[in-house]
């Protein structure tokens, strides 16, 4: 039989005439929009499902720094300021604008695979923006960290001016490359103090004065003023000096990071678990574990991360040996070698304050884009989310001091904890091994049974006294009865 020909054939191939369409579709889509996969890639913008639930979050609101936000209107006023800062930062140097505009532009490709998208700025452009932006950043970190100055600056003789730029700096949208800012910080000179000098006395204050402008600068690296700069966000550990840095919200993402190594055999950044791993919930909130008398304790020496559940083995072992009951009634016992008749749940202190909120999003958000495997500040506020659900659980994790309260309300509190969770993509979570431990400890009917005979007979000392006295009245008159039923036979 012969093969059909013409128009018939076509539609009787639907599979081959749809292939066809699609190559066509696919010449036609511009390289442009391809997804960029650069290794340098970083700086992300942020997904719409997170930016939706809290847009201001992610918005700055003072300056402009990077591509993603440059030229909005409402951001423009900081544009002078950063021209005068160039201004500064060349006579600090001694180079002109076009030597720096030269330093950047070598790294021109480099720092534009640094970033998610691609964007219509021409090379002059783009390299101003960067020059301007770094420049804005590096100067007042040089001046904040100078012992003496000479003029009030603009911003740091502001407190509510430099607190709206440094909220502004750790935006994920709103970032250099970290490198970049480090090689314009090599231009920076360190002062040369002259020994001829003919009046010594002379000769003596000047090098004091140009030692105390300059004696934080040039003792340290720009990631350590950098870490001055943001010191209000927390303490970075001893060996964030070994991790690269990529930029401002990484910098502050690693001062949460405890001294040791989280996870051993942890995958590599920007690398997805190829295997599906299902996380471990925490079942039970703060009240409920309160109630089956777990004790919350602050731990103020560690990072924020570590939040331990210490063994006990002769508690584990044998949970009716647990004196919590005996302590509520007697708290002068709580210094005694009967504290370690407890279970606690060591969890260092969380400042929850009107900061808290636009940190841990873009911390999120920044983890969510680039480190999904490696998403310890994700676990930690979903860790959060399970042990908080209504304002009880709030108030008891103040009352125990592991929850410090700087918006007034616990409902406040209770409900910015429950919206960070939101949208978030849930990984094998770093405290699956924890919250493990909870479940057990919580499902075991002895801890409730303790917890139940701590709060109705030994809340207090009082209470405890009475039961204690009801207990002896009962054991008296049964005693008695039984002696006169003896006596009767």
């Amino acid at each position: 039989m012969a093969k059909m020909a013409g128009p018939a054939a076509a539609d009787s191939d639907p599979i081959g005439k749809e292939l066809d369409e699609c190559k066509e579709l696919l010449i036609d889509i511009p390289l442009a929009l391809e997804p960029p996969l650069w290794p340098e890639c970083c700086i992300y913008r942020v997904p719409k499902r997170l930016r939706e639930i809290n847009e201001k979050a992610y918005t700055p609101r003072l300056v402009s720094i990077g591509p993603f936000h440059h030229r909005r209107e409402e951001l423009r006023n900081m544009e002078m300021q950063k021209l005068r800062y160039l201004r500064d930062f060349c006579y600090r140097t001694r180079t002109s604008h076009e030597d720096l505009a030269a330093n950047i532009q070598r790294s021109e490709v480099k720092i534009r695979r640094c970033y998610s998208e691609t964007f219509e700025l021409s090379s002059e452009e783009f390299v101003k923006m960067i020059l301007l932006d770094a420049v804005f950043i590096i100067e007042p970190f040089l001046r904040k960290s100078e012992i003496l100055t000479e003029h009030k600056d603009h911003i740091l003789h502001q407190p509510c001016m430099e607190r709206g730029i440094r909220s502004d700096l750790i935006l994920l949208e709103n970032q250099l490359p970290f490198f970049v800012l480090e090689n314009l910080f090599t231009l920076v000179p360190k002062p040369q103090v002259s020994s001829g000098c003919k009046n010594h006395k002379e000769g003596q204050q000047t090098e004091e004065l140009k030692e105390g402008l300059s004696k934080n600068v040039f003792s340290s690296s720009f990631r350590d003023l950098s870490c001055q700069f943001f010191e209000s966000y927390g303490k970075p550990p001893e060996s964030s000096s070994i991790r690269e840095v990529k930029h401002f919200t990484d910098l502050v993402r690693n001062f949460f990071f405890p001294p040791t190594k989280l996870t051993p055999n942890s995958p590599p950044p920007n690398q997805r678990v190829s295997e599906s791993r299902s996380s471990i919930q925490c079942l039970y909130t703060a009240t409920k574990l309160g109630e089956a008398a777990l004790k919350f304790r602050p731990a103020r020496e560690r990072s924020l991360l570590e939040i331990t559940f210490p063994e006990n083995k002769c508690l584990e072992n044998c949970p009716c040996f647990n004196l919590s009951w005996l302590i509520s009634c007697l708290p002068c016992l709580k210094t005694t070698f009967l504290a370690k008749m407890q279970r606690f749940l060591e969890v260092p202190p969380f400042l929850v304050d009107d900061k808290t909120e636009g940190l841990f999003r873009n911390l999120m958000a920044l983890e969510q884009c680039h480190y999904p495997s490696q998403t310890f500040i994700c676990d930690y506020v979903v860790l959060l989310d399970n042990l908080i659900t209504t304002k009880k659980d709030v108030s008891l994790l103040v009352e125990k001091k592991v929850i410090a309260n700087e918006l007034g309300s616990n409902a406040a509190v209770t409900d910015l904890i429950n919206k960070l969770g939101l949208e978030i993509e849930e990984n094998a979570t770093f405290y699956s091994e924890l919250t493990r431990k909870l479940n057990g400890y919580y499902e075991n009917p002895w801890n409730r049974l303790v917890a139940t005979l701590t709060s109705v007979y030994f809340h207090d000392f009082w209470r405890g006294t009475a039961t204690v006295i009801g207990l002896v009245v009962l054991a008296l008159t049964m005693w008695n009865f039984i002696r006169l039923v003896s006596r009767s036979r």
